[in-house]
């Protein structure tokens, strides 16, 4: 889908009105080429937007400047690929090339028909503070769903859950949790590196004709996502702690069920043994014409039982 964005102060009947922001979503190989041909811009394919050189996601001719960089999103249609973001920007002109369709672009799109002093560079520093709020909330969300994670592992308030089915349930759950946030940490990390990428050089590289106001945004952001980039660090330390500890009460777990299984073993043995040797068919057995043979093997198969169970209890094992 192709939408052009031209100054609010502008006559609504002006048909010659030059835009400042083309924003293709989803580009046709036809949209593109008319874009291209239009403003004698390169329209930036999907498959190069996600090449992760560094010369391929940041790069200038003259002054447009191209730059790429993945959002913290994956494409189901696309194999659950990441979802690449491509900007073309000159001093006349901003291109925006993505394949999703996001709240940050739908914010600046209405603020584009507000302020009519807006400009391509206006808008990228818009979208770049769009983008890097849009990674602060979603630092907060994993933030908050790893502290959940933690307080069902580890119990409430310094109160431990209880053991048993539920508690292994539980555990499932928390691994799966922890494996999508650690899943989403990654993705947005790699775009919040992105964005770091993105601004260092549009910086550097327009600071001929960047207003002051605009460096100073871009100066900002850059700032936010340095800490942005920290905490982050912080989550997936948390998420590896916390993965850890999962994993280690998954191994108590089956080694209360192993220690379970070896004591009812060793417990049988005993009693299998007497049973067995009372089992053999010879003819000269002394118990075999006593009275009180048959109690006695009872009660030995039960005092062979007891005994392990006892020194195991002792012992604490039990």
């Amino acid at each position: 889908m192709l939408t052009r964005h031209t100054s609010a102060s502008a006559a609504p009947n002006a048909q010659d009105a030059k835009p400042f922001w083309v924003d293709l979503l989803h580009p046709t190989p036809a949209e593109a080429a008319q874009v291209a041909a239009e403003f004698g811009v390169q329209v930036p394919t999907r498959e190069s937007l996600m090449e992760i050189e560094t010369s391929s996601r940041l790069r200038a001719d003259g002054e447009t400047l191209y730059v790429s960089m993945p959002l913290p999103l994956r494409d189901a249609a696309a194999g659950f690929a990441p979802v690449p973001l491509g900007f073309v920007l000159s001093p006349e002109l901003l291109v925006t090339v993505r394949f999703a369709e996001t709240s940050v672009f739908t914010h600046v799109k209405a603020r584009v028909g507000l302020e009519p002093q807006m400009g391509s560079a206006s808008v990228f520093a818009a979208l770049i503070d769009g983008m890097v709020d849009f990674s602060a909330d979603m630092l907060e969300k994993f933030s908050s769903e790893l502290a959940t994670v933690s307080a069902r592992v580890f119990g409430r308030d310094g109160v431990a859950p209880p053991r048993g089915r539920p508690f292994t349930s539980a555990l499932r759950e928390s691994l799966n949790a922890v494996g999508a946030v650690g899943d989403h940490l990654s993705r947005t990390r790699e775009s919040l590196l992105g964005l770091q990428r993105i601004i260092a050089f549009a910086a550097e590289m327009a600071a001929n004709w960047l207003r002051p106001e605009l460096k100073n945004r871009l100066k900002t952001a850059q700032a936010d996502l340095s800490s942005l980039v920290a905490f982050e660090s912080q989550l997936s330390g948390q998420a590896q702690f916390l993965l850890d500890a999962i994993l280690g009460f998954i191994s108590t777990e089956q080694n209360d069920i192993f220690k379970v299984l070896t004591i009812v073993s060793v417990v049988g043995i005993p009693p299998t043994l007497i049973a067995s040797m009372y089992g053999m068919n010879f003819h000269y057995m002394p118990e075999l014409a006593w009275r009180w043979g048959y109690p006695f093997g009872l009660a030995l198969i039960a005092f062979s039982t007891i005994l392990p169970i006892l020194w195991f209890k002792r012992r604490g094992w039990w």
